[in-house]
């Protein structure tokens, strides 16, 4: 076997390579350590040069040369969490009520006049108050998340009974335990197993969908009871059960949307949308209404993938969760909603 052109780090690794290069351990721990001290001198140094030279400090230049939005927030963010100040640090977890007060310390701590730079202020207080929001929004629906739906509680029967007279409004229920329940796109006769793992935070923006972007529910919910060829006639299929549709279970898939829209949530991704929508603080109306924009455009991603069976759907949610991160990292990106209901006016900023 030749080793001439196979390259060192596959022939050593870990000890074994520093040992070939005459270095210990502890060598290799010290000029990392070094690095990144050196690194870190260099970078405070450098920052220290441009606020001489343009007699403005980090927060300043970003405020200043950012606009509105996401672009600025994330990097004030960043700066504030980076900082070597205790206050700048913990002013990424000041409560709402306590922004302004967090405000003039930063601004005593860095030398800044406030009536000679009243947009700082202004600047700074929208993306405190963003943070702050996104911090509570996800304390908030993480609270839905874990509550379980209980069949004893009258809230969340009205909620339940409810949904099924926004979707199926000429159809009365004939009872609470119904097989009638999978004609919305539940697995089964009881619908409250079908929310043990999003909890109540399922139901919540099923019927939010159900009410306040009408139309679109609808026609989604339509769309998923049909068959996907149209060898079988209307009539034919609509004498099937709904349970066995070939394109999807409603219900079931806005559970598992939430679940997706959850993640982006947690992980931060949504930062991006979120901090480009709401001017203040998110709120759960925004999340319900990205979650909204989620369903709509996941049905037409599915149509659009055109799956065989119900069997492919992971694959299809795994290949659309990607696409919805790939947007996210635009910092510039809203995700736009199309249902008329929305209060806001989401735009690719």
């Amino acid at each position: 076997m030749s080793f001439h052109n196979t390259p060192v780090s596959t022939l050593y690794s870990g000890t074994e390579y520093a040992s070939g290069l005459g270095l210990t351990v502890l060598d290799l721990v010290l000029t990392q350590l070094l690095v990144f001290l050196y690194c870190k001198c260099l970078w405070r140094g450098l920052k220290f040069v441009i606020r001489k030279v343009t007699g403005r400090c980090e927060l300043q230049r970003i405020c200043y040369n950012n606009k509105p939005g996401a672009r600025r927030t994330l990097k004030i963010e960043s700066s504030l969490k980076c900082s070597k100040h205790e206050l700048l640090q913990s002013a990424i977890s000041v409560h709402p009520d306590s922004v302004e007060k967090t405000i003039d310390d930063i601004m005593s701590l860095k030398k800044i006049n406030l009536d000679t730079n009243p947009q700082l202020g202004i600047s700074l207080q929208a993306c405190l108050l963003q943070i702050a929001g996104y911090r509570n929004l996800v304390v908030e629906v993480e609270k839905l998340r874990r509550e379980p739906y209980d069949c004893e509680n009258p809230a969340h029967e009205e909620m339940l009974m409810k949904l099924w007279k926004e979707l199926r409004p000429d159809s009365p229920l004939s009872g609470r335990i119904s097989k009638q329940w999978c004609e919305i796109g539940f697995q089964g006769n009881d619908p409250k197993t079908d929310f043990r793992g999003m909890g109540l935070l399922g139901l919540h923006n099923l019927l939010y969908f159900a009410e306040h972007d009408k139309a679109t529910a609808l026609q989604v919910l339509h769309d998923s009871l049909q068959p996907k060829h149209s060898k079988m006639s209307k009539a034919e299929w609509d004498k099937k059960k709904f349970d066995k549709a070939i394109g999807y279970s409603f219900a079931i898939v806005g559970i598992n949307i939430t679940d997706l829209a959850y993640s982006l949530l947690v992980s931060g991704a949504l930062k991006t949308h979120l901090y480009n929508v709401a001017p203040e603080m998110p709120s759960l109306v925004n999340f319900q209404q990205t979650f909204c924009y989620l369903m709509q455009e996941f049905h037409r991603f599915w149509i659009e993938e055109d799956p065989c069976d119900i069997m492919e759907f992971n694959r299809v949610r795994t290949k659309f969760y990607k696409r919805v991160l790939k947007q996210l990292k635009n910092p510039d990106m809203a995700l736009c909603p199309h249902f008329t209901a929305s209060d806001l006016h989401l735009v690719n900023l």
